[in-house]
């Protein structure tokens, strides 16, 4: 993936990035303009090179005039073009030359009535109400428009949204009151960050990215906010293996968990260890539970621990140790996390994250991979303070307990100096034990020699597109087991 087009920005970069592509290239707003409709008109015929009759949802601001370039695009084509104005246009030399443009090709700027109007009769309707820089709920017309556009999209019209669906806050992606639901989604110059947080992923649809020829070297001082996971990462960070490999080289991977009754946990992160290529994988747990397990999975190595003395030795053996899975809050489970808790290559999970968050502890060694729920628990916050602003918690997680974190969800984000996003997975994932098989993989991974920054993006990346190979068939009753059975050819990309 172009390393550009895979760093994502927030509304004060976009618009100096806008800025810097006038001032120092010579490029005209005028110019950048034109281009913007023009890769939105390839986008509506790319997606719907059926449509016939088109609606332009056209904003006040300067930015959105590109919404007069794609009406004459579309009317060149002898395309139905209906244009509607929300507020009164933008008064610079652009977007008046643009308008200007439209109307002596004919074509008429209707006003949206205050109690709406029908989108049913349009093939595609295209969203240009309000830009990347939204910070406000959106006016009661505006609000009524959203609501016919989700009407004419039950009833099979497409919608294409230009650089960000109306309604999506800038920066965060949360939905400002109401938003558009698009099926594709073009964004220009570069990629927001706010099409892949918050609500995002649930109103973006598709999403193209049209560079539109700025010169992206006049950028590279502006950091990005994230960046996007791509399944091109996999097979730079595994090769082929050497024809030499045994299962001492492939790493071991020591699992502790499975208080009674929670055996199940365990076993999911013990197969997806396996899965991701661990050549040993040990798991601690009760006693009681260890012939019942041994039967179900014969390739791993179960023991029963009940004192934390019995576990010293297991850690000393292993490459890296995963805790929390079905470790649960009792005197077990906090012997356990005392033992385990200064191993050098550490995955905590689960219910060894939630006896975290009654410390101070620090490490920089480790790996953390909570919930939403367990993040704000280790933060002293809500669980919606979190999700409102997951870039900020992220960062906060990893300022303060050090290491690499992991805050899964929709946009799963691993904290590096840069956080990484995956834009992969489906709701199909939402389901109790999906933790459990990721906290496996990681672990198997970074048995392997992975650092802890690879190990945790490659096992999230590897652990979305295998459920996501999983719910081909439907999201809907998709179970943690059913990614083991992908994995094995995810994490074989280059094939050994």
């Amino acid at each position: 993936m172009d390393e550009f087009k895979r760093q994502l920005y927030v509304a004060a970069q976009v618009r100096e990035m806008d800025r810097r592509t006038i001032e120092r290239t010579g490029i005209s707003g005028y110019t950048l303009m034109q281009r913007a409709s023009a890769a939105t008109f390839n986008a509506l015929r790319e997606h719907w090179p059926q449509a016939r009759t088109i609606a332009i949802l056209c904003g006040s601001a300067n930015n959105r005039g590109g919404g007069y370039g794609v009406a004459r695009l579309a009317k060149a084509s002898k395309l139905d073009v209906t244009l509607w104005q929300f507020g009164i246009p933008g008064r610079g030399d652009t977007v008046r030359g643009a308008r200007e443009a439209w109307i002596a090709d004919g074509g008429t700027i209707a006003e949206w009535p205050e109690r709406g109007a029908s989108l049913d009769r349009f093939d595609v309707i295209i969203d240009l109400i309000f830009g990347s820089g939204l910070s406000r709920t959106p006016p009661m017309s505006v609000r009524n428009a959203i609501t016919a556009v989700a009407a004419a999209r039950a009833g099979g019209s497409g919608v294409l949204a230009v650089d960000i669906p109306s309604g999506l806050a800038a920066d965060t992606g949360l939905i400002l009151g109401a938003s558009i639901v698009a099926d594709v989604t073009v964004t220009f110059i570069c990629n927001k960050l706010e099409l892949y947080i918050g609500d995002g992923p649930d109103c973006t649809g598709t999403v193209t990215y049209a560079s539109l020829d700025a010169p992206v070297e006049g950028f590279a001082d502006l950091v990005p906010h994230a960046r996007l996971m791509d399944r091109t990462d996999l097979a730079a960070a595994l090769p082929r293996r050497a024809r030499t490999a045994h299962k001492g080289s492939n790493g071991h991977v020591l699992i502790v968990g499975g208080d009674s009754g929670m055996a199940g946990s365990v076993l999911l992160a013990g197969r997806a260890a396996l899965r991701a290529g661990a050549g040993l994988v040990t798991v601690a747990t009760r006693k009681e539970h260890v012939a019942m397990l041994t039967a179900a999975q014969p390739e791993i190595m179960f023991r029963g621990v009940e004192r934390a003395d019995e576990l010293t030795p297991l850690l000393t053996r292993a490459a890296t140790v995963a805790i929390g899975p079905g470790l649960g809050q009792h005197d077990w489970g906090r012997a356990l996390w005392a033992a385990a808790r200064e191993h050098n290559a550490l995955v905590v999970d689960a219910d060894a994250l939630n006896m975290l968050a009654d410390s101070s502890d620090r490490n920089e060694n480790w790996i953390l991979t909570p919930n939403p729920s367990e993040a704000a628990r280790l933060l002293g916050v809500k669980a919606r303070d979190v999700q409102s602003d997951r870039i900020t918690a992220v960062g906060a997680l990893r300022s303060h307990y050090g290491g690499i974190t992991v805050l899964k969800g929709a946009g799963s984000l691993v904290a590096g100096e840069i956080p990484w996003l995956c834009r992969y997975g489906n709701s199909g994932m939402s389901v109790d034990g999906m933790g459990d098989v990721l906290t496996g993989i990681i672990a198997g991974l970074r048995a392997q020699g992975l650092d802890g920054e690879r190990a945790a993006h490659i096992g999230v990346l590897a652990h979305a597109l295998a459920g996501d190979q999983a719910a081909a068939n439907g999201a809907r009753g998709l179970l943690p087991s059913d990614l083991l059975a992908e994995l094995r050819q995810i994490v074989n990309p280059v094939a050994s």
